[in-house]
Order: structure tokens, then C-alpha cells, then sequence
């Protein structure tokens, strides 16, 4: 587990992530409402250069931003809840671009089969507890380092 106490502490964390991911990688961002998901993202955003500002894209469901070298592509699902409707997502996965899917659980049938998960839980205020999970060899390896990384901050 990995804690969080304030929004640099967060910018951070995003900063080591985004050294261990490349185009094609997708990461889940699973919290309740008001746990993070977007600043996290807007940090990975600004991490891969990203110039535009990041919201949450809970009205379009897909937003994509270029970064300097890769893009990225945010997908808020909470939406797609009571809906069984593919937008498309294999295009987004297979782009040259990271793909970050906030509420993921919606679209579970149209996820492949390895992705990075965080899981981020509010513990208070600006207090977060980040726990990461690899599916898969090429993700549990960023995990790995990522985890690694942090633990010696």
C-alpha cells in the first residue's frame, strides 16, 4: 500500500507511474466518487506532456489529449452502468496511446485481459491509500517497479 497525504505526494506518485508506462498500456482507476480518479489522471496527463486541461469526461465518456511523445485517452464509464453498448473501445485499447478508464466495472466484458489496476481509498480529507494490482506479466512488472521505486522515497 502505498499512502498518499497531499496533492504532490499524488503528482508524484503519477510522475514515477508514467516512467513504466508506454503506448497501449491501459490502467483502471477504481475509488468512489470524490477519491481522486481525475487529479490522478490529470497528473499521468501532465507526466506524458500533455498541455490541454484534463477533466473528467463523465458527459462524453472518451476524451483524448496529446502528450509529447504518446497519447492519452480517459474514459469515465460511470454512465455506461445500466448500458451493454460497445463505443468502439477496441480502438481506443489498440491505439499508440495510454488508455485510463475511470468506473472500468461498467465495461468489464469489453476490457482485455491484462491491464494495470489502481485502486485508490480516501482514508480522510487529502489522505489516500493507493494499492496497485498487475494483470499480467508486462503489468505486474510495472507494479513492480513502480512499488519499488516509491518504497525507497
Amino acid at each position: 500500500m502505498i499512502k498518499i497525504k497531499n496533492l504532490d505526494e499524488m503528482e508524484h506518485f503519477a510522475k514515477v507511474l508514467v516512467k513504466h508506462v508506454s503506448a497501449q498500456d491501459i490502467i483502471l482507476l477504481n475509488g468512489d466518487l470524490g477519491a481522486g480518479k481525475t487529479t490522478l489522471t490529470q497528473f499521468i496527463g501532465k507526466g506524458l506532456g500533455v498541455r490541454r486541461n484534463i477533466n473528467s469526461p463523465t458527459f462524453n465518456i472518451i476524451k483524448s489529449y496529446q502528450g509529447t511523445d504518446v497519447k492519452l485517452h480517459h474514459m469515465d464509464c460511470y454512465r455506461l452502468e445500466e448500458s451493454d453498448e460497445d463505443l468502439g473501445f477496441d480502438e481506443y485499447f489498440e491505439d499508440n496511446a495510454v488508455v485510463i478508464i475511470e468506473w472500468s466495472q461498467f465495461i468489464a466484458e469489453f476490457l482485455p485481459s491484462e491491464f494495470l489496476t489502481i485502486n485508490i481509498h480516501t482514508i480522510s480529507e487529502h489522505e489516500r491509500a493507493i494499492t496497485i494490482e498487475g494483470h499480467g506479466t508486462h503489468y505486474q512488472k510495472i507494479k513492480e517497479a513502480v512499488e519499488r521505486e516509491l518504497s525507497f522515497d
